[in-house]
């Protein structure tokens, strides 16, 4: 009965009665530190420039769906939506998952960068077990990507923040459910993304001449968001390699 109960509460008052009863959607903690503008006094000693420019990502997302499987992500069965509900709603053969996709609901999957922001709308398909019933769902979420950057890993991290998620097709007694679930898989299973990791950031360059090699290790990351471009200014600290060094 008390199922019942919450779902006409979700009714009736919305997104809070649902986020209430079966609990804000976690996030994990993005690792490092958030990644700042650059410096208005100029670059530190050892900085480059690494520009990603908007046609790169989109070339990016577009082979990722034509060439490889569409990324599917299944909610985990411990978690404040799947506990408090899971005697009743999850059963059956449901899948309990989302799927992005190229395009639905008339919007595009896509990174964006202006404004200083990183925006990225996720277009989606799903299904999600509630009270007995595999409930198909299709819709879009709008997030925007936070950067940090972790110097012990030498990574460089985009954080996920869902800001509102648009559903169509949904039973309004289910619709809040179905945002809840929506949110915690993002939070669950995308976030942190990877998006430069150590072998990429890292630089070693031989000097045979000199019997060894400078390696550098990068002690900053700041990020300049321009219109159409996202400007990465990579601070580096420099070493010597005595020896052989291959590579």
């Amino acid at each position: 009965m008390k199922y019942i109960i919450i779902l006409l509460l979700g009714a009736l008052l919305g997104g809070g009665a649902a986020v209430f009863f079966l609990g804000a959607p976690r996030a994990r903690s993005a690792p490092g530190v958030s990644v700042k503008a650059p410096d208005p006094g100029g670059h530190a000693p050892g900085t480059i420039v690494i520009t990603l420019e908007q046609g790169f990502v989109d070339a990016l997302l577009g082979t990722t769906f034509s060439g490889l499987d569409a990324p599917t992500f299944h909610l985990s069965q411990s978690n404040g939506v799947t506990d408090i509900i899971r005697p009743i709603a999850f059963q059956g053969g449901c899948a309990n998952t989302i799927t992005l996709l190229p395009e639905a609901s008339g919007v595009k999957t896509g990174v964006q960068f202006g404004a200083g922001n990183i925006t990225a709308p996720m277009a989606f398909s799903g299904s999600y077990n509630l009270l007995g019933n595999c409930v198909q769902f299709k819709g879009w979420a709008q997030t925007t990507i936070q950067l940090s950057f972790d110097q012990a890993q030498q990574t460089l991290y985009g954080h996920v923040n869902v800001d509102g998620v648009n559903l169509e097709g949904v039973a309004p007694v289910a619709n809040n459910f179905v945002t809840v679930f929506v949110q915690t898989a993002i939070n669950q299973r995308v976030n942190p993304l990877v998006l430069v990791g150590e072998r990429q950031l890292s630089l070693l360059v031989p000097m045979k001449a000199s019997n060894g090699a400078v390696r550098g290790r990068v002690k900053d990351v700041r990020a300049e968001i321009l219109d159409g471009e996202l400007k990465l200014h990579v601070t580096y600290d420099f070493s010597s390699v005595h020896g052989q060094v291959e590579g």
